[in-house]
């Protein structure tokens, strides 16, 4: 009862934000690459000797039944009915052309065991467990090489039960990085939509070397004391839309990742053409993130109407030497923060790195990044904007931005070149350079209506002159 009325509670809050007057810009959704209803094949867990009472391992039934539904691939695909239940399983993998639905009542638990949990080898991208030397544990829902995925349901429940991998963490008793809920590489046509996500051991979401990915509708909770359990992490991945989320996690919301260091370097696989829209949470950590792994590069990102609270950064580029790669043409528009301690934030010494042959010449470019039309109460420190020596961060263009700062120190930058226009509490002497028509062209995707602002303006000084 209590969860329902939490959930009733988050689809008010959405629905009201969704609807407010400055949303409008984002009101169109993803056009998703499937809707799953038309799948001509169904069979139920229960056929395959399922139990869910939450006791039963139920993960040979999920293998078998997926190994039976691949026979249908090639006749439009089929459908994995899981019923209401508390259905406990290990690692399962998915299959192409195929909806994963998920009743209501349906809950997919977690097995405590790690041994129920495989070891995969690293990622390329990151060249050794993201925690740990070596591999790193298969997720709860894996697939690898498959074309047009859906997972989604009836906002039914897929809870990871982190709390043991959260102890294992902190006691130091794992020998391999821990595993994500959900984990898709190398797929295109991704639908992830309706459903609730608890209790992630490590990142919740993670399309990894994917395309075409589509995560609407969505809840991920976790504690918010819960060690790196990131939302959604769109990791050297094209051509993404996340909207119509609530999150609520122990990391950051939504952070967007390309590979880490010479390795991310090597692999060479950015993630780019990234839309995310009408997200609302709160965390520990920041609502939107760039990197720290982003050393493949990131850009053509588009982040709008988006509402934070309680949580320590609104948006956060993290970077460092090393590096290298790219984080370019960002536009961050319409946000909303409340209770939050900084609202805007660029690290440049975010100094984790996978081994020693990193290398420290490796500067990351960072550059055209766009934050408009952002509203904060209670806000500490409006921006701590900090670049790299003999590696400034150019073209950072901010504009219509009001922030009721508690700080008396509101802004603090280095290293950081740029415009902005309409800031309040003014920013850094850095950025000081007002907007005008022989700069706007610096920044990336500037609103239309501070164009014509900008614009109206020049057609002002012309008749002047």
């Amino acid at each position: 009862m209590k969860r329902d009325f939490i959930l009733v509670g988050v689809l008010l809050v959405v629905a009201v934000f969704s609807d407010a007057p400055w949303g409008a810009r984002g009101s169109a959704h993803c056009k998703l690459t499937n809707s799953g209803e038309l799948r001509p094949h169904s069979v139920s867990i229960t056929e395959f000797g399922a139990v869910g009472d939450g006791v039963t391992l139920n993960t040979k039934a999920f293998q078998n039944a997926i190994f039976y539904l691949n026979s249908f691939a090639d006749k439009g695909g089929a459908k994995l009915f899981v019923p209401a239940g508390r259905w406990l399983t290990g690692s399962f993998d998915l299959i192409s052309h195929l909806t994963l639905w998920l009743d209501k009542d349906a809950v997919i638990l977690g097995s405590t065991n790690s041994d129920d949990w495989p070891v995969n080898e690293p990622l390329p991208s990151y060249g050794r467990g993201r925690e740990l030397p070596g591999g790193r544990h298969r997720s709860l829902i894996y697939g690898r090489n498959l074309t047009d995925v859906i997972i989604t349901g009836d906002n039914g429940t897929i809870d990871g039960q982190g709390d043991i991998w959260w102890k294992w963490f902190r006691t130091g008793n794992l020998n391999n990085t821990r595993p994500h809920l959900v984990e898709l590489m190398n797929s295109t046509g991704v639908v992830i939509s309706n459903l609730t996500f608890l209790n992630s051991p490590f990142w919740t979401i993670h399309p990894v070397y994917c395309s075409h990915v589509t995560v609407q509708n969505v809840t991920i909770l976790a504690p918010h004391d819960s060690p790196n359990t990131d939302g959604i992490d769109p990791d050297s991945s094209h051509t993404v839309c996340i909207e119509d989320c609530y999150i609520s996690t122990g990391d950051d919301l939504i952070a967007i990742k390309s590979g880490w260091d010479e390795y991310g370097i090597a692999y060479a696989r950015p993630s780019t053409n990234i839309i995310i829209r009408r997200i609302i949470g709160e965390t520990q950590s920041a609502g939107i993130a760039i990197g720290s792994e982003m050393s493949g590069g990131v850009s053509e990102v588009h982040a709008e109407n988006l509402r934070f609270v309680n949580s320590s950064v609104g948006i956060v580029i993290k970077t460092s030497s090393g590096r290298g790669g790219y984080v370019r043409d960002i536009y961050i528009s319409n946000v909303t923060l409340a209770n939050v301690d900084i609202a805007i934030r660029f690290i440049g010494h975010y100094g984790e790195h996978p081994d020693e042959f990193y290398d420290p010449k490796a500067l990351p470019t960072i550059e055209r990044i766009t934050v408009e039309n952002i509203v904060g109460e209670n806000i500490k420190y409006a921006g701590f904007l900090e670049g790299i020596e003999g590696d400034t961060f150019l073209n950072i263009c901010l504009s219509n931005i009001t922030l009721n700062v508690t700080s008396e120190s509101p802004w603090n930058c280095s290293y950081i070149q740029g415009y902005s226009d309409l800031v309040n509490p003014e920013t850094c002497e850095s950025l000081g350079e007002k907007l005008s028509p022989q700069n706007y062209s610096d920044c990336y995707h500037l609103s239309n209506h501070l164009r014509s602002s900008i614009n109206q303006k020049k057609g002002a000084w012309f008749l002047s002159w």
